[in-house]
């Protein structure tokens, strides 16, 4: 029998031919499917067999407004007929600014300056040597260390990962990575027996003062995901901890890193995270949704003051040392634009609040299942923590891999489900429907039953 060359049998063997996929044991698909995508229609992806999958995780938290938004797709048409790319040193193009000039209206005030790079690991690599070379510039270069929370990731370069605590990952790396100092997570769900989410907060904050006493003369800034440490287990905490951190750093001389690439551009309620708390970070770092999810690109806001620090004749050797190629591509600054044209002109976080309602009374039922630890949301993210013991807090073993259970029920399903370990989440795009959110946690229930059955 001859397989067809666009089918998904066909297009499988040729990718593992050649491929190498991210955050992927390769050996895996000798029994894990590989399913190749030919097109995408609002929330939704056809593979080449014409199976469609329902996207419940935004293809890596990218995808705000749907594959192949007409909208998005017809800036960036426009764009590509007119200038696709330019370098970024000592030249410059509408787009770019136009978004630099949206950007620094949108986020919390006094962040002035914007700097571009290409993926939010670039962006996050920007902001800790920026925060280094700044202390630097004013004759601090005793500041070298960074502070982290427990639990967090960054990304996956050298500098981020450096201030990301994800054990398999830095006892792989050790030998190649700076040491950062960690502070607790100010996680909800490790809080002690009933304190609340908030009485949490204020205690950890408490810890991360006890750090700071000790390290403030060694530390260029503290680095946080602000409300959601999404890779760590979509961990959640309560805006008071922000605002808390923002006084702690200004107290004691350090900078405020916010990582917002993953919770930015309306996923926790609000436009950015930080404006639960309604603070200013030093530093915002944004990416994925801030292009729809079509083209990659980062951007790094700060202040006036920190950019002060860096203007000064070319032979007082202050300028700040990074660059990348594709810096300020016209193309992704044009789609990003357009992502936050549709903020505008559409009510979006209105929508997503009705939406992240009815995901919460969807999921309310979790919360007695015997093997369900926690169910938590902010906004537009939720997530459900399998245990194997809920009385204990157990978890299952590793090895299990019960997640994986609720991936392949999900794709046989016809819905993308990607959990981190045991930890199912959603997050979809902002088009999705009520009804495809029941069919997300319909399959999830059928999925999760699965997961946990001996």
């Amino acid at each position: 029998m001859t397989i067809p060359a666009s089918s998904n049998v066909a297009l499988a063997a040729r990718d593992l031919k050649h491929l190498w996929h991210p955050c992927t044991q390769m050996h895996d698909h000798e029994s894990v499917p590989m399913v190749p995508i030919v097109r995408g229609e609002g929330a939704w992806l056809i593979d080449a067999d014409g199976r469609r999958y329902l996207d419940g995780i935004s293809s890596w938290w990218t995808n705000l407004f749907g594959h192949a938004n007409p909208r998005i797709a017809a800036a960036l048409a426009a764009q590509a007929t007119t200038l696709e790319h330019v370098i970024f040193a000592g030249f410059t193009h509408k787009p770019a600014i136009e978004l630099a000039e949206e950007l620094v209206r949108i986020t919390p005030p006094g962040l002035d300056r914007v700097f571009y790079a290409d993926n939010g690991s670039a962006a996050i690599e920007v902001a800790l040597k920026m925060s280094f070379h700044y202390w630097l510039n004013q004759g601090h270069g005793e500041k070298t260390r960074f502070i982290a929370l427990s639990g967090s990731y960054h990304g996956e370069t050298l500098g981020a990962l450096s201030v990301s605590d994800v054990a398999l990952y830095r006892k792989t790396y050790a030998p190649l990575l700076l040491t950062p100092f960690l502070a607790p997570s100010p996680d909800a769900y490790l809080g002690e027996p009933g304190e609340s989410p908030e009485q949490t907060a204020m205690r950890r904050l408490g810890e991360m003062r006890a750090l700071l006493e000790s390290h403030t003369h060694e530390t260029c800034a503290v680095i946080v995901e602000p409300l959601v440490q999404c890779a760590g287990g979509m961990r959640m905490y309560h805006p008071s901890y922000l605002t808390g951190l923002r006084a702690l750093c200004d107290e004691f001389a350090v900078h405020f890193i916010a990582d917002e690439i993953a919770v930015g551009f309306g996923r926790t309620g609000t436009l950015f995270a930080c404006g639960q708390a309604n603070v200013t970070p030093d530093f915002m770092c944004l990416s994925k949704g801030l292009t729809g999810g079509f083209l990659p690109l980062s951007a790094v806001l700060t202040t006036t003051e920190i950019y002060e620090a860096f203007y000064a004749e070319y032979g007082a050797g202050k300028a700040f040392l990074h660059s990348h190629s594709y810096t300020g591509n016209p193309l992704a600054c044009r789609v990003a634009l357009e992502t936050l044209a549709i903020f505008r002109d559409e009510p979006v976080l209105e929508r997503n609040r009705q939406l992240a309602a009815h995901l919460a009374r969807r999921l309310e039922p979790f919360r007695d299942h015997p093997n369900v630890a926690d169910v938590r949301q902010a906004g537009m993210i939720a997530a459900i923590e399998l245990i194997a013991d809920k009385a204990r807090r157990r978890p299952f073993p590793v090895a299990e891999r019960r997640g994986l259970r609720v991936y392949l029920h999900g794709l046989q399903h016809g819905v993308l489900l990607r959990p981190l370990g045991d930890v199912v989440y959603f997050m979809p795009p902002y088009v999705v429907s009520e009804a495809e959110i029941d069919l997300l946690v319909d399959v999830a229930i059928a999925g999760i039953e699965r997961a946990v059955a001996n």
